[in-house]
């Protein structure tokens, strides 16, 4: 499984940008699949994951209300919208997926990572 994400760029405080991870490989339909950030200095910081069927979702408390993943299966694409973003925010976000369908916060349990896609909030 390859995994492409996409949809960063630079945007004000309080833009929205919504994020896409796309996948090669007709398993990545039955796979979990997980947002991470990384921001310089900082470690690997879990956002949300959702399970293969897309019925399960987990969000970090510190995005909750503000972030959503969603997964359109035909696609073979994992979406996760960011809204009211804050110059915190600013970090590279990656994608990852876990043949076992955990959809945890545990960034060890996911096999396959995109590359990354820079977001910038500026203030």
């Amino acid at each position: 499984v390859q995994l492409q994400a996409s949809g960063g760029g630079l945007v004000q405080a309080g833009g929205s940008l919504r994020l896409s991870c796309a996948a090669s490989g007709r398993t990545f339909s039955s796979y979990a699949v997980g947002w991470f950030r990384q921001a310089p200095g900082k470690e690997r910081e879990f956002l949300a994951a959702i399970s293969w069927s897309g019925s399960n979702t987990n969000h970090a408390d510190s995005v909750k209300g503000r972030f959503t993943i969603s997964r359109d299966s035909y696609k073979n694409t994992v979406y996760l919208q960011m809204n009211s973003l804050k110059p915190e925010d600013t970090a590279v976000y990656y994608c990852a997926a876990d043949p076992s369908n955990r959809y945890s916060a545990l960034s060890l349990l996911y096999r396959y990572w995109g590359q990354g896609t820079q977001v910038t909030v500026s203030s």
